[in-house]
């Protein structure tokens, strides 16, 4: 660590800190709360040292969070160690789980001072190892990938680095809401087409007609209604990266188009006799089975070779539940710069039922509960009235099925999820005599959802018709 603030009005414990470091580490000292806020403006510091004492006075109605909030506003890296008597040890632990980094105790102990600094400079470096993928404008709106406890999400990390720099195709798999538009936008930030066009899209979202055009654009008069020559995304995107979403979704002329760029970077406009080259990184996502569509014969399998060049799959949230109370610390902390309200905590009621709870909506869907509780919430910490009462419901009945232990806890999640979820559509289709558009309507899904996943779990609308 190259530079540290002391906040202690107590000679004797700023001249031992000092000792304890050698001469290319900056020491500077403060004695007072107001004056290191002041200092902390001005410049950054690797690490603070603050009596426990300083660090609490005049804040006994806040929590520990609270306390340590305007540190991490100033500086979200910084690490805060506490120094504190042996009398207060207990508060000090408090704080170390609100987020400090670690503490020491009185008297001052070289040793000590080592070992704990010794800790965090270990921590820093590895958050280091991600540094690349993070500035000042990425910190909120990535959480979901930048902090992680998840084993499965350290692995993605390493694909990620890897990945990035090059040109080649990427193939995000994984369920809505889960961050693959997040993970795109990462990918392209840290590639050397960074200063280039970044250009999303949604291919579930434009109909079948007029996704060829979308695309690759067309020549004045190449249908009713060109009025004029059109560029297409292939185009805007020369020399930078396009994301297709849904790419399961795309027609079998635009396969075979997208198949074209791919191979050999060409296309031609609907339309168009000419061929135009084009210089673009394709990253793709899906939340269905590309593999299972090629052998239905819905999804060409020269192009699913092209598009699995460097697949990574992304874990729905109810495998990496580990990761909640950070994601919402994040997102607490964004509500808070965008608003006058100041809330940095969460009842432990919720976390219990945000535990047991399946997220079919994913991350998505948590941000979306955390924001409604936000407006709502009329304390310093999210509640449980502020939360939908089904929430703590469906956890006290999930609590009470049946669960087949001889699975890890994410499997039996997830078997448990497609049991109801197959249930659930097989009661719909019933309900409705196997029509699709009532039974989309009562689910209040799109037809094309209810499609896949009634391909997903093998229902066919014929054996609901009787």
């Amino acid at each position: 660590m190259s530079s540290i603030l002391v906040i202690s009005d107590e000679r004797d414990v700023i001249r031992s800190i000092r000792s304890c470091f050698e001469m290319e580490t900056g020491i500077e000292s403060v004695s007072g709360r107001v004056a290191a806020m002041d200092t902390l403006r001005k410049r950054h510091y690797d690490a603070i040292l603050i009596d426990l004492k300083i660090l609490l006075e005049s804040n006994r109605n806040m929590t520990y969070k609270e306390v340590l909030q305007p540190f991490w506003s100033l500086h979200p890296s910084i690490q805060i160690i506490i120094m504190t008597s042996k009398e207060m040890i207990r508060e000090a632990i408090g704080i170390l789980k609100a987020g400090a980094a670690n503490y020491l105790t009185y008297p001052i102990d070289p040793e000590e001072v080592k070992c704990v600094m010794d800790t965090v400079r270990e921590s820093q470096i590895v958050l280091g190892e991600l540094n690349y993928l993070r500035d000042k404008s990425w910190v909120v709106d990535s959480s979901e990938f930048i902090y992680s406890n998840s084993s499965v999400m350290k692995l993605l990390y390493e694909k990620v680095k890897a990945v990035a720099p090059t040109k080649s195709t990427v193939l995000l798999i994984g369920e809505t809401g889960t961050g693959k538009g997040v993970l795109s936008k990462l990918l392209h930030k840290y590639s050397n087409r960074k200063n280039n066009q970044f250009i999303s899209v949604h291919c579930g979202a434009i109909p079948d007609t007029l996704l060829e055009s979308e695309l690759f654009g067309h020549e004045k008069g190449a249908f009713t209604g060109a009025v004029r020559r059109k560029l297409g995304k292939f185009e805007i995107a020369e020399g930078g990266t396009i994301f297709l979403d849904e790419i399961g979704t795309i027609t079998p002329s635009a396969q075979i188009k997208l198949l074209q760029v791919l191979q050999d970077g060409t296309f031609q406009r609907v339309g168009g006799e000419g061929t135009l080259e084009v210089d673009v990184r394709v990253i793709a996502a899906t939340n269905v089975d590309l593999k299972k569509m090629c052998e239905e014969g819905t999804f060409r399998k020269d192009l699913f070779y092209r598009l699995n060049v460097f697949p990574i799959e992304i874990p729905p949230l109810r495998e990496r539940i580990e990761d909640i109370p950070g994601l919402i610390d994040g997102f607490l902390r964004k509500m808070n710069r965008f608003n006058t309200k100041n809330i940095f905590d969460i009842d432990s009621q919720v976390l219990e039922a945000f535990q047991e709870y399946a997220w079919p909506g994913n991350i998505r869907e948590l941000e979306n509960l955390i924001e409604r509780a936000y407006i709502l919430e009329t304390s310093s910490v999210l509640t449980p009235e502020s939360f939908p009462s089904e929430l703590f419901e469906q956890a006290s009945v999930l609590a009470t099925l049946p669960v087949d232990t001889s699975l890890t806890l994410a499997e039996a999640r997830k078997k448990g999820i497609e049991n109801i979820e197959r249930n659930y559509l097989k009661d719909v289709l019933n309900r409705n005599r196997g029509k699709i558009k009532d039974s989309a309507q009562d689910a209040a899904i799109t037809t094309r959802q209810l499609h896949k996943l009634m391909t997903r779990y093998g229902l066919r609308k014929e054996e609901f018709k009787s």
